[in-house]
């Protein structure tokens, strides 16, 4: 498959930063952004919950793109297409900071995911074809490690920066991040392609991605007044008539954009589809959580990032234990439990009132971060467990594309329900507004709990090549 020999010990030690660039840049920019939401809403005069095309623009841009990105990755290289993904999220940032209008911004925010849709993907693929399966926890949990230092350092930034300077500056952030990630890729990234050059599938294409877009701004418009019942419907059932298209059409070409078969693999299916269910719930928590503390708690954007500090410091120490739990009890006991210990945490969310003391908050914060952390190290290293090198690039496709859009429905289902409660409740009127996010908490902890269920269809030695669990259980023998 790979044009390229195997990497040099060299690339093997730069790689894992390579791909933690593009996963940092990733992150920095979405929890900055999350700060910033109430000051950018206030500034172009209109309601936090309107801002939500702004983030799922972005993500909507992922789901549509990442499909091709294993074609592009096997087609060009990894080496060219991730470095073409950094320079286009980098000049999104910019267009993201030059914004003068609401609609200039949510262009932009596309423009950055379709960078971001090659970015992680192809970086994964790398990761894959250069590492062998008993090595692939340790290298995500050391790649995602670098990343989560944006989730720490990025609230606090952008509660800086939107004190100090205008909103605008937030987006600016990345740019020289951006330009040493460029300069490095091209010394470090090793090139791996398929040489087969299998013919891109443009028929799914479209059908796939207006499928997904036009679900994604049903559920983005979805109880506005503006929009009539019919009309919402008649655009929901189209986008449900293009996917179930795409899946007869997928059932009979040789090279379909995503590589349904896949799915006939327990340890692929199991984690894509109760991760893309899981994340639904978690989604929309990033989001929620500033107008939480912003709007109903009053506090400042600072004072609000810094609240969502201890979620990343939790999550990067979560990565460093990982192994060890994974090792003794095996995915399927992690997945379980963690799921609705996850599910209980968001629900803590709707005991949060001006009352509530800030060190319970931020224990809150801590265990969310610990529990989200190790959910998504389970599900993410599980996927890849027995898929062949041969299908490397089509998993990471597949996964990627169910990741964001459950990220992207995760943002619209949340502030759907926020809706739904916050109905005609003006902003000024802390305690009923404050009233509003409980109930969507304990709405959104609930599905996730549900979404555990889906778990029990792993078996107990499922992951073991991954997690060394079946070492462990033979060593406790």
């Amino acid at each position: 498959m790979s044009a390229q020999a195997e990497p040099d010990p060299t690339t093997l030690r730069v790689l894992p930063w390579l791909v933690a660039v593009g996963l940092f840049m990733e992150h920095l920019d979405i929890s900055i952004l999350n700060t910033a939401i109430p000051v950018i809403a206030e500034d172009m005069g209109i309601t936090a919950l309107s801002l939500k095309a702004v983030l799922t623009s972005y993500t909507l841009a992922l789901a549509i793109f990442i499909p091709v990105s294993g074609w592009v990755a096997d087609r060009y290289g990894t080496r060219r297409v991730f470095r073409t993904a950094v320079a286009v999220f980098t000049i999104g940032s910019l267009l993201c900071g030059l914004s003068t209008n609401l609609p200039m911004l949510i262009a932009s925010r596309f423009i950055q995911g379709v960078g971001g849709s090659m970015m992680v993907p192809v970086g994964r693929i790398a990761l894959i074809r250069a590492y062998p399966r008993s090595r692939m926890l340790a290298m995500m949990n050391y790649v995602v490690i670098p990343a989560l230092i944006a989730p720490l350092v990025g609230p606090f930034i952008g509660g800086s920066i939107v004190h100090l300077f205008p909103w605008r500056t937030i987006f600016l952030v990345n740019i020289p991040i951006g330009l040493a990630g460029w300069w490095m890729i091209r010394r470090h990234m090793p090139d791996f392609r398929d040489t087969a050059e299998t013919p891109l599938d443009r028929i799914g294409m479209v059908l796939f991605g207006a499928g997904i877009a036009l679900l994604s701004y049903v559920l983005e418009v979805f109880g506005e007044h503006s929009w009539p019942p019919m009309g919402i419907a008649f655009l929901f059932a189209t986008s449900i008539v293009l996917l179930i298209g795409y899946r007869m059409h997928a059932r009979h070409t040789a090279h379909p954009l995503l590589y349904m078969r896949l799915f006939a693999v327990r340890t692929f299916r199991i984690p894509v589809i109760g991760g893309f269910i899981t994340r639904l719930g978690v989604g929309g928590m990033p989001f929620l959580l500033p107008l939480l503390y912003q709007i109903g708690l009053g506090y400042s954007p600072l004072e609000a990032g810094l609240l969502t500090t201890p979620l990343a410091v939790a999550a990067i120490g979560m990565k460093i234990m990982s192994r060890g739990l994974l090792a003794r009890y095996g995915h399927r006991q992690v997945l379980l439990w963690n799921t609705w210990l996850l599910g209980a945490c968001i629900m803590l969310y709707a005991l949060v009132d001006t009352r509530t003391p800030v060190s319970i908050i931020v224990l809150l914060s801590l265990l969310q971060g610990l529990f989200s952390s190790l959910q998504f190290t389970c599900m993410n290293s599980l996927t890849y467990a027995d898929v062949d090198d041969e299908r490397a690039s089509e998993a990471s496709s597949i996964a990627s594309t169910a990741q964001q859009l459950a990220l992207s429905f995760g943002v619209a289902v949340a502030s759907l329900v926020a809706a739904l409660f916050l109905d005609h409740i003006p902003q000024s009127d802390r305690s009923a507004y404050i009233g509003g996010l409980h109930h969507t908490f304990l709405v959104l902890g609930g599905f996730t709990i549900v979404s555990g269920l889906l778990f029990r269809g792993l078996r107990r030695m499922d992951g073991a090549n991954v997690s060394h669990f079946m070492l462990r259980q033979e060593a406790v023998a």
